[in-house]
């Protein structure tokens, strides 16, 4: 076989893996930038732990005090406010 031959043979071969290796990354990319930022829950989520602490408080009061019925719809209303 001539040399000739030969190189043409690489240079498609050559130009095929290159060719599906940036389809590839392309692929990906679109794929990253349609997915949400997940920094954004990461910041939001110390936020959500303590309200849902401050709804844990709140829950233990209303279960272990013994106060009138006023008491605990003023603090359902706070929560509902929320």
């Amino acid at each position: 076989m001539p040399w000739s031959v030969a190189m043409m043979v690489v240079m498609i071969v050559m130009i095929v893996t290159i060719g599906k290796v940036s389809r590839e990354k392309w692929r990906a990319m679109a794929i990253k930038a349609q997915q949400p930022d997940a920094f954004v829950d990461d910041r939001r989520a110390p936020d959500e732990i303590r309200q849902l602490k401050e709804r844990i408080a709140v829950l233990e009061r209303v279960i272990t005090d013994q106060h009138g019925r006023s008491d605990l719809e003023r603090q359902i209303e706070e929560l509902r406010d929320r």
